[in-house]
């Protein structure tokens, strides 16, 4: 990890940071003295987690919004709440993500992983953008996985009904793939504005994500003793965020630190943009399925 930057001015919204990565970065970008916001679903939860980062940063505040992120409606709401109250923001971090074992649609007709790891994180982005832009340099982290590579996209069935993979693992790693797709796009789109993009796989890290391991529980069990603290796996995340050594680069998958090779389904243009057009029908809509195209 590069030198540890101080941001005693800039302005960082976090989703999904009452527990696991999000919160072991909060940690540590509330340390650095920026001014952050963290969005979490549930009050006790994000409540408790504000007093230990708190206690933990030595900050003197910390901001929450709450939010089921689950749901496009509110991931909207996030965004003009956000910008209603801030003059600017310079860092965005798309972290909050699940893994749910068993198929479901949200009350939007979406299915909930890719609700919460895909949808929720272009709309709240898209939301913000006018303010990121106005803020730049800025820059926009996303929380990917190396799940994406066996990730595969069907936008004629972008629920993925009927096709859900082992233990929801298909919804997960579809989910993360479109992530990384959107990552590369958006940053096409903004080249030359200041605002960067570039997402990460942040390791195996042992966190309440795999509570959701159904059937596989066991075995999960078994691996976390393996897999990395939460702090260990947040490195990459606070390094995007915050390090000079990223300065304006775009458009790129990170691991521990360094640049590497996403899939190559993942660095697929067509792909990129027939998904963002269809993300765009269905935010625009509210709902899946959206209107046809024109």
């Amino acid at each position: 990890m590069g030198p540890k930057a101080n941001m005693p001015s800039k302005v960082i919204l976090l989703t999904g940071g009452n527990s696991g990565i999000g919160k072991a970065a909060a940690i540590e970008l509330a340390r650095s003295g920026a001014e952050l916001t963290l969005v979490c679903r549930d009050r006790e939860r994000a409540e408790k987690a504000r007093g230990d980062i708190l206690r933990s940063s030595g900050a003197r505040s910390l901001d929450l919004i709450l939010a089921d992120l689950t749901l496009l409606s509110e991931a909207q709401r996030v965004a003009k709440e956000f910008t209603s109250t801030h003059a600017r923001l310079d860092v965005l971090v798309n972290n909050a993500g699940s893994n749910f074992p068993e198929y479901a649609e949200t009350s939007e007709g979406l299915e909930r992983t890719m609700a919460l790891n895909y949808y929720a994180p272009w709309a709240l982005t898209q939301g913000l953008l006018p303010l990121l832009r106005s803020s730049a340099p800025s820059r926009v982290v996303n929380v990917a996985s190396v799940a994406h590579f066996s990730g595969r996209l069907d936008l004629n069935n972008p629920n993925g009904k009927g096709d859900m993979g082992v233990g929801g693992l298909g919804a997960y790693s579809r989910s993360k793939l479109a992530l990384v797709l959107y990552t590369y796009e958006l940053a096409r789109r903004l080249k030359g504005s200041g605002v960067t993009v570039n997402c990460l796989h942040p390791g195996a890290v042992r966190t309440h994500i795999w509570a959701h391991a159904g059937r596989y529980r066991i075995l999960v069990q078994f691996a976390s003793l393996f897999m990395l603290s939460p702090k260990a796996g947040a490195r990459t995340l606070v390094f995007l965020a915050t390090s000079p050594e990223v300065e304006g680069v775009s458009g790129t998958y990170f691991e521990k630190c360094r640049e590497k090779t996403s899939s190559a389904r993942s660095r697929d243009p067509k792909l990129a943009v027939d998904l963002w057009e269809l993300t765009e029908r269905v935010v625009k809509a509210g709902r899946f399925p959206p209107p046809a195209a024109p």
